[in-house]
């Protein structure tokens, strides 16, 4: 690479705006079965507690493949890792379309352990070329790129499912997941030059991502954080519109309200990663967005048929801030506090934790739905842990201050 795009900076830009695109291909995809979900179940005649189970399908195999990872981008690099993500989402979502749940369920693990991969290999890339200083900011940049999925899923989806039906709009998405791995490809002489070819790929690396987190009480708390943050945003990405929908709004309407709280992630995520940048305590940051998305999940939980549009719309705006919006100031503190060489696997590690969170809490989400019928409880119960979490960030913050 030459010119501009050789010097530090332009790999910089190079590398954060194909991760950013890389993610929101992955983004889409993963989410937009949950977001059409109402067309689905509706053809097929299920029990709408049987997301529950699709999500924590996703999320357990999201958890193998994020414990696994750290080995193979080590040994093929981040880009084509990247790559290898975006292909195998592409495989679960024309799997969906066939339609009998069995391969629904495949759908769910290949396509959940897909996407799952990219986010520590974008850490891993962007790693390599991010100044400390200006990492939180920088990968919160990057992830902005989740809600930004999330956002055209909540537009898309509905809009393609009305004019194609739903198979063809799970189809639209993987297509668009192949075309963009394979534009990826003239990038990866350079992102992936710090690959290791002769790195052999053993089991005692699910090991490895583990113990890379459990040996360090920082990477132990930001992996508890990511267990809470990440259990409850997937309890609102996956039931949100059905919520709605339930509530009497229609699909349209209900993926509209849910576009424009992704969008509000979108500055909020680049807010939180400035001020992580120097500004205020990264810890402090995270404990303050937890209190906050805590909040917001007991008043969604409040919701009727009475309420107005615009006020269901604010409330889910409030959690959108908070839930969708601490990735990057995570991900910057992992990687910062990660052993050399081992941004991927320690990335990978902590991911791993908010994997069990989004396994657990979604089918805690189903169990409840299917006992009471009713959605606003299991918001409730899924916010207490960033609660619990908020509260011990903001302490050990304030403990180590008086010890400095």
């Amino acid at each position: 690479m030459r010119g501009r795009l050789g010097t530090p900076g332009g790999l910089l830009l190079l590398s954060l705006g194909a991760m950013f695109l890389q993610q929101t291909f992955a983004s889409l995809g993963k989410t937009l079965p949950p977001v059409i979900a109402p067309a689905i179940i509706a053809d097929l005649a299920l029990d709408p507690a049987w997301l529950g189970v699709y999500v924590g399908l996703a999320s357990l195999a999201a958890l193998l493949f994020q414990l696994g990872c750290g080995g193979f981008i080590l040994r093929h690099g981040a880009l084509r890792m990247s790559q290898a993500a975006l292909v195998l989402l592409a495989i679960g979502l024309a799997s969906a379309t066939v339609g009998p749940l069995l391969l629904f369920a495949l759908s769910a693990i290949i396509g959940g352990g897909g996407a799952a991969v990219s986010t520590p290999a974008s850490s891993h890339l962007l790693g390599r070329y991010s100044p400390p200083r200006q990492a939180p900011l920088v990968f919160s940049i990057k992830q902005t790129a989740v809600p930004a999925g999330l956002l055209l899923g909540g537009l898309l989806g509905p809009l393609l499912t009305g004019w194609w039906g739903w198979r063809s709009a799970l189809l639209a998405s993987a297509v668009a997941c192949v075309i963009f791995a394979i534009a990826l490809q003239p990038l990866r002489r350079e992102f992936d030059a710090d690959r290791v070819p002769d790195r052999a790929i053993r089991l005692s690396d699910f090991g490895m991502t583990v113990t890379t987190v459990l040996r360090s009480r920082d990477l132990r708390h930001l992996a508890l954080a990511c267990f809470a943050f990440n259990g409850l945003q997937t309890v609102f990405t996956a039931y949100f519109v059905l919520y709605l929908t339930d509530l009497g709004h229609g699909l349209a309407p209900a993926g509209f309200v849910f576009s424009v709280a992704m969008f509000v992630a979108v500055p909020c995520r680049i807010l939180w990663g400035w001020l992580g940048s120097g500004h205020v305590a990264p810890g402090t940051v995270m404990g303050g967005l937890a209190l906050g998305m805590a909040a917001s999940a007991v008043v969604m939980g409040l919701y009727d048929a009475d309420w107005p549009v615009f006020l269901i719309g604010l409330v889910a705006a409030g959690l959108s801030a908070t839930v969708m919006s601490w990735h990057g100031v995570l991900l910057a503190e992992t990687a910062r506090l990660a052993p050399e060489g081992m941004r991927g696997a320690a990335t990978g590690g902590v991911l791993s934790f908010g994997q069990v969170g989004a396994l657990l809490m979604p089918l805690v989400y189903a169990l409840i739905l299917g006992v009471t019928g009713r959605h606003g409880l299991g918001f409730i119960l899924c916010g207490l842990p960033a609660l619990l979490v908020g509260a011990a960030l903001l302490r050990g913050e304030r403990a180590g201050s008086r010890l400095d």
